[in-house]
């Protein structure tokens, strides 16, 4: 049976990029696997068909030759689409050392005695700040949680006078090779779970962590403009490395209280103003608060409830561009409570005696009214 092309064998075009070519062989590697597939020839055969591909095309001198000649052109160098030619288990490794690093904990082929290094893990701490400290910026001081070297056993997990002995089954090296069908790999130690050592006599302090958690106070300084759910990124100040893996980093995310006045929207702040019925009908000036001090805003006659009034720049500052917000001030007309009699009777007179000029006072009353009618006219 003719070989089918090795592009389309990976299903990629003929000038894809190297990392096009190995990530589509993962792809390929990982669906056809015998493991995944036990007693599928077919699918075994497509997974050598795709790492015969994957020999060539990763290759450059081989895949120029492929390119100009064909198949003919590396069929002495391509090793008949098995295992012992090519790249062999380099190559294969290449491509799936990160998937093996997932899936097994362990480092896939290549060899190697040294012990694994991690990067410590990050930390989140939520941080509660008022809507005014949030505006205009402001220090913090905090106070996190943190695992650092013991200071008895200086880190080493062992007894004071004595010391870690290598471990037995993996000779130090934190990681053992196991067979996983035709190829090996390298999976983390069980016995010392790659560290490389096993502790005997464990320190009474860190019972053989070589860590122990403490506060630690840090300053962290909030920009004018920060937002809810915003994170700010402290690089280092996370849990330490493993082996002398780098420090992960530590993540202030913003929390911020509700306000009494105002609510806000992006750079914009929103309140109600309440208004007496009078200063709705004959107008007024009313004074209102913003977070740089009180306001003074003019209420013209018969404003209705809803209206908006707007104050450019009286909102909260960008954090990246400087720009401010506004404040809108949603108009919210009060109707009076606990009346006096003649509270009661001044009011009668009045509705009386906008009833005699019909609806010339409440034109919205009279156009709703005229809308209901039309509705169960119809």
């Amino acid at each position: 049976m003719a070989k089918r092309d090795y592009y389309e064998v990976l299903g990629v075009a003929r000038d894809a990029s190297d990392d096009d070519i190995k990530k589509a062989y993962r792809k390929q590697a990982m669906k056809h696997h015998p493991d995944r597939n036990p007693d599928d020839k077919s699918a075994e055969e497509k997974f050598k068909e795709a790492k015969e591909a994957y020999e060539i095309l990763s290759d450059d001198q081989k895949r120029a030759a492929y390119d100009r000649y064909g198949h003919a052109g590396v069929d002495s160098s391509a090793g008949g689409g098995g295992f012992g030619g090519g790249q062999g288990f380099d190559g294969f490794s290449d491509a799936f050392g990160g998937i093996f690093d997932e899936i097994f904990g362990g480092r896939a082929g290549g060899g190697g005695g040294s012990q694994r290094v991690y990067r410590g893990a990050d930390l989140r701490y939520t941080l509660e700040i008022s809507l005014e400290e949030a505006a205009r910026g402001i220090e913090k001081t905090i106070r996190i949680p943190v695992m650092e070297e013991c200071g008895v056993c200086h880190g080493s997990g062992a007894k004071a006078g004595t010391q870690p002995k290598t471990c037995p089954t993996c000779g130090g090296a934190g990681q053992v090779r196991i067979q996983q069908g035709f190829f090996s790999i390298q999976q983390t130690c069980p016995k010392c779970h790659g560290s490389g050592r096993i502790i005997t006599d464990p320190c009474g302090e860190c019972h053989g962590a070589g860590r122990v958690k403490k506060q630690k106070t840090l300053e962290v300084k909030i920009p004018a403009g920060i937002d809810e759910g915003m994170r700010l990124r402290t690089p280092g100040y996370g849990e330490p490395g493993v082996n002398g893996g780098p420090s992960g980093d530590l993540f202030v995310e913003i929390h911020i209280k509700e306000h009494s006045v105002f609510e806000r929207n992006g750079d914009d702040l929103h309140c109600e103003m309440p208004i007496s019925f009078t200063t709705a009908a004959l107008g007024g000036e009313i004074e209102i608060p913003t977070l740089d001090g009180a306001a003074g805003i003019k209420i013209p006659a018969e404003t209705q409830t809803g209206k908006v009034f707007r104050l450019r720049g009286k909102g909260i500052r960008n954090v990246r561009s400087g720009h401010h917000g506004d404040l809108h001030c949603h108009v919210v007309v009060e109707t009076p409570v606990k009346l006096t009699d003649r509270q009661k009777e001044l009011l009668r007179e009045f509705d009386a005696c906008c009833r005699e000029q019909g609806s010339a006072h409440n034109p919205k009353a009279q156009s709703w009214m005229d809308k209901v009618r039309d509705f169960f006219s119809s």
